[in-house]
């Protein structure tokens, strides 16, 4: 019993930190731009608003899960939302539902997992 407590809480905290990072990984096309040095570091940072947010979520959740599972399902909702707006200005594409899936899908998964451990911690 003790171990599925110990993954209960762990689980979703390592998980957060693996997302956090490849969205960092994700920020460094801005490279392949060649925006010069400010431009560089502009975009750095506007590509990683998300991931300074989600890194605030991820310290506040540590101690308190409900946040951390509220914040991820609404990350996830948001992205949701935002690639739908996108296909009904463009047109639907087919990589739309794996950025979904990567994005929204992973988001909702630790949110979900931050919900348990809130849940198991209040009984």
């Amino acid at each position: 019993m003790k171990k599925i407590n110990r993954s209960i809480y762990w689980t979703p905290r390592i998980l957060s930190i693996i997302f956090i990072l490849f969205l960092l990984l994700m920020s460094l096309d801005i490279f392949d731009m060649h925006l010069g040095f400010w431009g560089t570091i502009l975009g750095l940072f506007m590509h990683n608003i998300p991931t300074i947010i989600l890194s605030a979520v991820l310290i506040i959740s540590w101690k308190h899960e409900i946040v951390g599972a509220f914040a991820f399902i609404l990350a996830g909702l948001l992205y949701l939302i935002l690639i739908l707006i996108n296909i009904f200005k463009n047109g639907f594409e087919w990589f739309y539902l794996a950025w979904i899936a990567q994005i929204s899908g992973i988001a909702f998964l630790i949110g979900i997992m931050f919900l348990l451990g809130w849940f198991k911690k209040r009984n």
